[in-house]
């Protein structure tokens, strides 16, 4: 079986709840992500616990609407050490291409892990897992992005935490 999880890691200089702040917050969503794909939030409330949806906008030149929207799950909320969600899609969201009535989750998660390290410093890993995705889901190839993508947004969590 091959590798289904991919990660990077990055110091940066603010403590684990600047950091997670940042994080928890959808409005800085867009300034993290480095792909260019996440456009601006749909919900704005911080997340605050498992479960809670959060919809962003997003755009990508292979996506057959080209602009579409994401509905994001809280999976993991342990502030200020970790937080992760799952993308899916539902026939409330714009770009909606899934069949049926309901909501679906893809099976990937986007998860930070923050530990603290000297001098209110913060070690965060980034981890983006595909494991869950199930076999009909797979033909868009996983990660769907360059790996580099990883190190782009530690970069920009990093410029924000900092401030």
């Amino acid at each position: 079986m091959a590798n289904e999880r991919v990660h990077a890691v990055v110091t940066v200089n603010a403590p684990p709840e600047a950091v997670f702040d940042v994080l928890a917050d959808p409005s800085t969503h867009q300034a993290i992500d480095g792909t260019g794909w996440v456009r601006e939030p749909l919900d704005s409330s911080p997340l605050t616990e498992v479960g809670q949806i959060f919809r962003m906008a997003m755009y990508h030149d292979n996506h057959p609407e080209k602009d579409y929207e994401m509905a994001n799950r809280v999976e993991v909320l342990e502030p200020p050490r970790a937080i992760a969600w799952q993308p899916g899609q539902g026939p409330d969201e714009r770009g909606y291409l899934l069949h049926g009535t309901e909501r679906e989750f893809g099976g990937w998660i986007w998860r930070y892990d923050l530990e603290p390290v000297e001098q209110g410093q913060t070690r965060v890993t980034l981890t983006y897992d595909w494991s869950g995705v199930p076999a009909h889901m797979r033909d868009i190839g996983f990660p769907p992005f360059e790996l580099q993508h990883l190190d782009s947004s530690l970069k920009n969590l990093a410029g924000l935490a900092e401030r």
